[in-house]
């Protein structure tokens, strides 16, 4: 796993929510930038990976970003966005699992025909008895 909170940089501003007077006095949000591109805890292979599956969260000059706004404190809200970062970024690593090709059985076979069959003999109740038949 990899700990990005070496290579954040962060800006703060103020934010919604709870707080009373001190929301509109203290800027306790925090936003967290974080350069893909020139991060030194990524190799080649591992920006690449991160650009195709974050695209949408990272901008067009190659910043990962992410807020938090949610706690009444800066330092709370600084580290939210360092969990969300890290959360971020393994999930993006994480190597997807190879899924593994198999065959219905033969009972679940059986058991998918005999419903169809079911099926069309309720839908065959349903129809009106013609004169000619």
């Amino acid at each position: 796993m990899i700990n990005v909170s070496t290579e954040i940089v962060f800006k703060t501003f103020r934010s919604g929510g709870k707080g009373g007077q001190n929301v509109n006095k203290v800027e306790t949000a925090a936003e967290g930038s974080f350069n893909v591109q020139s991060s030194d805890l990524l190799s080649a292979v591992q920006k690449q990976l991160l650009f195709s599956k974050l695209h949408n969260r990272i901008n067009s000059e190659g910043f990962l970003q992410v807020r938090s706004q949610t706690h009444r404190t800066q330092l709370a809200n600084k580290e939210e966005v360092i969990k969300k970062m890290n959360g971020l970024l393994s999930e993006a690593l994480k190597k997807k699992k190879a899924r593994i090709a198999t065959r219905p059985s033969k009972a679940a076979k059986e058991n998918r025909i005999e419903s169809k069959k079911r099926k069309s003999d309720t839908k065959k109740q349903r129809q009106k008895i013609r004169s000619g038949d």
